[in-house]
């Protein structure tokens, strides 16, 4: 493909989510806009029913397709299969969309290898890139409630500073490569919730940039 036909073919995005979705609306904004040109999510997956996102990924202008599958329902509806085959189901619903970048917005499921292979797959020289939003710096709070446990340091005096990253995905939960990474200054006195919301506002920013980032570098 010339640099030219590339420039002009609009990236395809796909969203994983679980809950209401801020993050994933903090993308709808900003498609054709100069802060992510060329570019249309094409499918949000979410694990669970009653997630915000699916409705704003309905109300989205266009709408945005999306898709439900959770774990505990999947392997009830398949008796002998175990997390794994979820986990490649859930990468073949994706790959149907034929992604240039996926993107796991406060996606509260851990992948195993299975999904990761799966990315691997297809018609594509190199793998799918696969990216993750979490609310900490490199190496600190991996996991869950990552925000509690910063505020919770920060009163201990164990840190002063926290904040936002976009990493690659790998098996190992938020040990991938890191794409942007963005500091939070802690402030004494504040609680916890202004904490959180200055938190989710760089989210939104962080998201947005790192995912224009990737789609820049795929060719």
């Amino acid at each position: 493909m010339s640099s030219d036909a590339g420039e002009s073919r609009t990236r395809r995005i796909v969203v994983l989510i679980s809950g209401s979705g801020t993050n994933l609306q903090a993308l709808i904004d900003s498609i054709n806009t100069p802060s992510l040109p060329n570019s249309s999510i094409v499918l949000v997956v979410s694990n669970r029913k009653a997630a915000y996102g699916l409705i704003r990924a309905s109300q989205a202008s266009p709408p945005i397709p999306t898709y439900y599958i959770a774990l505990q329902t999947y392997l009830k509806e398949h008796p002998g299969k175990g997390r794994s085959d979820y986990d490649r189901e859930v990468g073949r619903i994706v790959l149907q969309a034929c992604p240039d970048v996926v993107v796991l917005a406060g996606w509260m499921h851990v992948f195993g290898d299975g999904f990761l292979e799966e990315m691997a797959t297809g018609d594509r020289q190199d793998s799918i890139p696969v990216i993750n939003l979490h609310p900490a710096l490199p190496g600190a709070f991996d996991g869950m409630h990552a925000i509690d446990r910063a505020y919770e340091a920060f009163q201990k005096g164990e840190i002063t500073k926290s904040g936002v990253m976009v990493h690659r995905v790998v098996k190992e939960v938020d040990r991938g490569e890191p794409i942007l990474i963005r500091e939070v200054d802690m402030q004494a006195g504040e609680s916890k919730e202004a904490f959180e919301e200055r938190v989710h506002k760089t989210e939104w920013e962080v998201i947005v940039e790192a995912t224009r980032k990737v789609l820049g570098a795929v060719v």
